[in-house]
Order: C-alpha cells, then sequence, then structure tokens
C-alpha cells in the first residue's frame, strides 16, 4: 500500500515526541527535520515539504503546544491537520450538470489507466442511480475502442463509438445521443501519448472548445512519482483540469503525488484507485488520508466498504442466528466471502483503529481465508452444522480432504471455538450482536465514537490477522 515507509518514518519520527514530557523548541525542529526527511524520501516535491514542516513548525512551537499535558500528541494532531489540508481539506466532488448530461472529459497520458479507470468512475455512478455512457474517443491507440467496449460491458454501461472519425465530432455526435437516450453522465475516454506533446493538446482543447465539458478528469500513474506531479502541471496549464483520478494507490508506491498533486496544481484529487477490479476506485477524503498516514486507520471508508460488501439477506439471516449462539463453520464462510468482497484485506485490516500502524504486511497473510476455506469444504455438512462432533479420525480424514495437516485443521477448530466464545460474550448482551443501519449512519456522523468502538474491536482478533 503507498505511504508504507512514510507512515512508518513519522510514526518513528513521533515516539521520540511522546516519550518527552515537555518540548523544547529543538526537539521540534529536530523532529520536523526527520518529517521533511521522510516527505522526500516518499517522493513528496521538495518545496512543498519545505512549506509543509514550515507551517507545523510554527504551529507547534507557540506555548499552547509547549505548555501542554502532552506536546508530541498536540504536535502530531497538527501533523494530521497540516496534511488534511495539504491534500485539499474536504473531499472535492463531481461535477453536476443543471442540464443534463454532464460532460465528463477523461485525459492522460498512455498507459495511465484512463480507460479503465472510466470505466471505474462510470459503475460507481451507476450504482448511485445514474445511467452514464462511455465514448470511445481514442482513434488512435490500436484496440483502445475495443478495450473500452469490453470494460463496459462489464460493468454494464453502454459505449458510443464511430470507429476513426475526428474525435471532435465522436464527443459531439456522443452528446446527442445522450439526450435522445436519457444518459446523465458522458465520459470521453480521449486518447494519450507516451509524453506531453502539442498533438495530444490541440486535439483536447478542440474537443474542451467544443463541447464545453462540465469536469475535465486527469487520470495519473501514482507508481511515476514526482513525472505524475509535473504531468498535472502540463496538463493543468494548457488545457485547465478540474480534478485528479490518482491511479495504483494500492501498489508499491511511495504515495508522494497524492501529497504534491493539490499543492502544485490547486486542483484536488476527486478519485483514488485501489485495485485492478472495476468497483476498486474511491473517493478521495483528504482527512481519512491523513489518518492513514499517521497510522491512526480510516474507520469511515472501513464502514462504507463493509456496506457495499454486506449482503443484507445473509447479515439479517446471521444475526437470528447469533442472537442464539448458533454460529457455525457454515456462516463462516459466508463471513470469509463478503470480507473478501472489500478487497486487499491488508489494506482493509489497516483501516481499523487500534490494529493501523501496528501491523506489517508481512504480518497479515493474505492465502488464510483460502486454507481455513479448504479445510470447510473437506468436511460433511454435518461436521459443518456441529464441529464437536469432529473427532482425530474426523480430523485426519478432513486433512487428507485438502491436503493439509491435522495441525492446520486444529488450528482452525481452536480459532473457531474462539470466536464462538466472543460472540457468545456478545450475543449474551441486549440486542445482540448488531451493526444496523442506524448504528451506521451514528458512526459516520460520529467519527470519534466509531474510532473508539473500531478500536476495540481491532484488539480482539481470533484469526491472527
Amino acid at each position: 500500500m503507498a505511504f508504507e515507509g512514510l507512515s512508518e518514518r513519522l510514526e518513528n519520527s513521533f515516539k521520540k515526541l511522546r516519550a518527552k514530557g515537555k518540548l523544547t523548541e529543538a526537539d521540534v525542529k529536530e523532529a520536523m527535520r526527520e518529517v521533511r526527511l521522510a516527505l522526500l524520501e516518499a517522493d513528496v516535491n521538495y518545496k512543498v515539504s519545505k512549506e509543509f514542516t514550515a507551517k507545523v513548525t510554527e504551529r507547534a512551537i507557540g506555548a499552547d503546544v509547549m505548555e501542554s499535558l502532552t506536546p508530541g500528541q498536540m504536535v502530531i494532531k497538527i501533523v494530521n491537520e497540516e496534511l488534511t489540508e495539504l491534500m485539499g481539506g474536504n473531499e472535492a466532488r463531481l461535477a453536476i450538470a443543471n442540464h443534463p448530461p454532464t460532460i465528463v472529459m477523461m485525459c492522460g497520458l498512455q498507459g495511465s489507466g484512463k480507460t479503465t479507470h472510466s470505466a471505474k468512475l462510470a459503475l460507481k455512478l451507476k450504482k448511485e442511480g445514474h445511467r452514464p455512457l462511455l465514448v470511445a474517443c481514442d482513434v488512435y491507440r490500436p484496440a483502445a475502442i475495443k478495450q473500452l467496449q469490453v470494460v463496459g460491458e462489464q460493468v454494464g454501461v453502454p459505449v458510443f463509438e464511430m470507429g476513426t472519425e475526428n474525435p471532435v465530432i465522436i464527443a459531439e455526435e456522443a452528446i446527442k445521443y445522450a439526450k435522445d437516450h436519457g444518459n446523465d453522465y458522458v465520459f470521453l475516454d480521449t486518447a494519450g501519448r507516451l509524453h506531453v506533446d502539442e498533438q495530444l493538446m490541440e486535439e483536447l482543447t478542440n474537443i474542451r472548445s467544443t463541447v464545453h465539458p462540465h469536469e475535465i478528469l486527469l487520470v495519473i500513474d501514482s507508481m511515476t512519482g514526482q513525472d505524475a506531479v509535473n504531468v498535472a502541471k502540463s496538463f493543468n496549464e494548457t488545457i485547465g483540469i478540474d480534478g485528479v483520478i490518482l491511479t495504483k494507490l494500492d501498489g508499491d508506491t511511495r504515495g508522494g503525488a497524492a501529497l504534491s498533486v493539490r499543492a502544485v496544481t490547486g486542483k484536488p484529487i476527486k478519485f483514488v484507485g485501489t485495485g485492478e477490479k472495476l468497483d476498486n476506485l474511491e473517493t478521495f477524503h483528504p482527512a481519512r488520508m491523513a489518518s492513514r498516514i499517521l497510522g491512526m486507520g480510516d474507520v469511515l471508508s472501513f464502514i462504507e466498504r463493509a456496506e457495499q460488501s454486506l449482503d443484507e439477506k445473509k447479515a439479517a439471516e446471521l444475526e437470528k442466528k447469533l442472537a442464539k449462539n448458533k454460529f457455525d463453520l457454515n456462516d463462516l464462510l459466508d463471513q470469509f466471502e463478503q470480507i473478501e468482497r472489500m478487497g486487499s484485506l491488508k489494506d482493509t485490516i489497516k483501516m481499523i483503529p487500534g490494529v493501523a500502524g501496528k501491523i506489517k504486511d508481512e504480518d497479515i497473510d493474505e492465502g488464510a481465508f483460502n486454507r481455513f476455506r479448504s479445510i470447510i469444504y473437506s468436511m460433511t455438512k454435518q461436521e459443518r452444522a456441529n464441529p464437536d462432533i469432529i473427532n482425530p479420525s474426523r480430523k485426519r480424514r478432513i486433512a487428507k480432504g485438502c491436503g493439509m495437516q491435522v495441525e492446520d485443521v486444529n488450528k482452525l477448530l481452536a480459532q473457531f471455538k474462539q470466536m464462538q466464545k466472543m460472540i457468545k460474550q456478545i450475543g449474551g448482551k441486549k440486542g445482540g450482536p448488531r451493526l444496523s443501519k442506524k448504528m451506521r449512519r451514528m458512526m459516520q456522523a460520529n467519527p470519534d465514537m466509531a474510532e473508539k468502538m473500531m478500536g476495540k474491536m481491532g484488539g480482539s482478533n481470533p484469526f491472527g490477522f
């Protein structure tokens, strides 16, 4: 995940501050020197790093910080606030036209993920009840039109194309088509190049001046570091962008682009790509990202992911079982599936306060679910419904059936019993273990309460993730 190295360096810097009962100006300056080095190593723009640490230092050496009972925590709070501000403050929303359709021009260099993220964004809007249309305006790259048609079919969104016709004409005709067919969002998937050049910019300028898009989104690859920021600056100066989609934020990237784009261009990051699947697109929340970088978790994004992945019918059935303490291995299989729908286990776990910042990637076993699933599938229906009947001979048969050791079966059963014990403790309380829609809304409205609740949950992890 992005920011891995940055988070670790910042955590080490703040440990020294927390250890001090009282801070001096020298302590703050030394910590900020380390923070600046950490930002530079994360590929954050030099000027941005310098201005950021100067702002934090100025606030941190104030009397209200120096004289507070927990000066180290106050400095971390300031860093959190300044990081949030650096990345834009509040989340930036997609434009909505007064008279549909809303025209969104997607631009970027070749290979940045422009076509895929056009489909991802269309899918996101479709889930919200909109009727998007994808438009193939890249008439130069081989198979570009076919690629858009393939991803369009996968997300169930229609694709408008006119072969190798002039992209400006394609865009005009697509908008007419959208008005006639009731499409309220039009995504123009424009051509890219391997680098910024005059021909590319001239074509984009012609499309912009002809169809007057309500939103121009630049798709940039976060893996390219400072090059991504330079590309954003060039596009903004030439055609004027309204926002950025940052891709591959789940990859092995240092994350500097996310911290530099807003400061260098003045334009917000609106969405981030967090995986290869077409539903791996998230609205960019500066405050939540700042919390993740500082190892504080991201409880609201965790809740949103859970809501999107939750099967309400199965959840209702599970609640009834939990209330009666009848949770069995079949239910555990269902839970594995729902957790996997939330995306990478590593990324999901790191959103939980109390866990974030304490668990490293090597401590998280992504293959655990598959092994547990194999063991459970090797059991009979009777054994899944009533694990207590599994004796040594049954364990040997189950282990042989899934190609594992008896010790693996014992581990699963022991951890399952621990989970049952936890559920029994919670289930005995009035109302049972439940995260209702009302509770989720309360947690979203009150992040502090959510942090406390999820922090307690994060402290108990029967499956060792």
